[in-house]
């Protein structure tokens, strides 16, 4: 079964034509779907709209929670082995959903879009293209468009991920730290004819913070205590080298000890240092006390052969 997730946000105006736009492609395919509106606390007409429609799941949060919340609720909610997730302004193109299940059936776990031609004012442009360079570096994962809401993925990828924040514009880079494949199409995106786009300068700023987590959950997850103390080793270091300079400044009577803020910057960061240290001390304690607690482990296996 194909699952399609639509969280949406104040788009009263565009839920009847994406419905109608879904359910023409989603025929074509001759196979069983499922169509799942999540209604993001929105203060207009929305999930009223939502009620006249046919062959759609709907779900109301009670106030706006964000686009991860929404998303994550319809993965939950999916009972397709095969998810699709678009944006609902009208923006993304339900034609393109052929294109990303056949790609996923050609052995992906992950088959995200590229609005190629990509039809948004300058600054967004400019600004997502600043984002996508930051998010290839920083992940390893290169995709031409990290932030493209039209994606598809398996199901069973999703075991044991919880989405929070904003990490759903990282999702794709965050599943493949796990292990999953990722391909990526080009894909058709239109100008926004109705409703308010809800990017901004704040939002940018909240993805960046969650690509800082993505890349933790991602990258050391499984031994926080070598990130952490990577760092602490580089305050103790650097402590070192200013209680060492301020030494030879006052051999060399150059400098007191008193003339130079070396001895307090030496202190301070070897202070931050052991710090960081503990910090992944018991970062690794917590790690350990969630896996053997829930008897989950830090690996994921993706098949298994029984040839007995």
């Amino acid at each position: 079964m194909i699952s399609v997730i639509v969280p949406l946000y104040n788009e009263e105006s565009n839920v009847a034509p994406l419905h109608a736009s879904l359910t023409l492609r989603l025929e074509a395919l001759s196979e069983p779907y499922e169509i799942i509106f999540i209604d993001d606390g929105s203060t207009d007409r929305t999930f009223e709209r939502m009620k006249g429609l046919k062959n759609i799941r709907a779900i109301r949060f009670a106030r706006n929670f964000g686009q991860t919340s929404a998303m994550d609720a319809g993965f939950k909610a999916a009972q397709g082995d095969i998810l699709v997730t678009l944006d609902g302004d009208l923006q993304n193109d339900p034609e393109d959903i052929p294109n990303l299940i056949a790609k996923i059936r050609e052995g992906y776990d992950v088959v995200s879009g590229w609005r190629k031609d990509r039809h948004d004012p300058l600054g967004r442009k400019v600004l997502s293209k600043l984002a996508n360079g930051l998010t290839r570096k920083v992940t390893g994962l290169y995709l031409h468009d990290h932030a493209c809401a039209l994606k598809a993925y398996r199901k069973d990828i999703f075991k044991d991920v919880h989405l929070y924040g904003e990490m759903h514009v990282f999702l794709p880079a965050y599943l493949y730290g796990r292990g999953a494949k990722v391909a990526e199409i080009p894909v058709k995106h239109h100008s926004r004819t109705e409703g308010i786009s809800k990017h901004s300068i704040g939002k940018a700023f909240k993805d960046l913070s969650d690509l800082v987590t993505v890349y933790f959950l991602s990258q050391h997850m499984n031994r926080p205590l070598l990130f952490f103390g990577g760092i602490s080793l580089l305050m103790i270091g650097l402590g070192i080298l200013s209680a060492l300079a301020a030494t030879v400044l006052k051999i060399l009577q150059i400098r007191n000890y008193g003339q130079t803020p070396l001895p307090i910057l030496a202190v301070f960061l070897m202070i931050i240092g052991f710090m960081l240290f503990m910090m992944g001390f018991l970062a690794e304690l917590v790690l350990r006390v969630y896996f053997e607690g829930q008897n989950k482990t830090p690996y994921i296996i993706k098949e298994k052969i029984e040839n007995i």
